[in-house]
């Protein structure tokens, strides 16, 4: 019986471990297109911060330069986070709901904001078209 039971479950073991080949799923293009949108939020948080207009440029079409150097405020120091929560594509556009906080020093002054944007991407690279609701680069008021 010891040995039946033993049999079985060897013959189990095998049957799960050697359960035939996966599958490896290819990555779909929706997938690369909103890992390219992250990447460039990525990019522009880290070129505002660093107060970088050429880097934020070759990221934005012409108006979403606008929409980001055009309401840029003085700043000594900045610390920008996004966390992307969703992303839709229509076609040719990329919406991307970025959750984000901030925090701006402006001499003695700290500046704490958070909101939620919606960066709206477009072209093939994708780049910064539009800013909806809360935009993230306007502040320190």
């Amino acid at each position: 019986m010891k040995r039946l039971l033993m049999c079985t479950f060897l013959m189990f073991t095998l049957v799960v471990s050697c359960g035939g080949k996966k599958d490896i799923k290819r990555e779909s293009a929706d997938s690369k297109i909103a890992k390219e949108a992250f990447a460039l939020a990525e990019t522009l948080r880290e070129a505002y911060q660093k107060k970088d207009t050429s880097a934020i440029e070759k990221s934005t079409t012409r108006d979403g330069f606008r929409a980001v150097a055009g309401v840029m405020r003085p700043f000594d120091t900045a610390r920008l986070s996004f966390n992307p929560v969703w992303v839709e594509i229509d076609g040719g556009t990329v919406q991307m709901n970025v959750q984000w906080s901030g925090h701006w020093l402006k001499g003695d002054r700290l500046a704490e904001e958070r909101g939620m944007a919606v960066f709206v991407l477009q072209g093939r690279p994708l780049k910064l078209d539009k800013i909806l609701r809360a935009n993230p680069f306007k502040y320190p008021e």
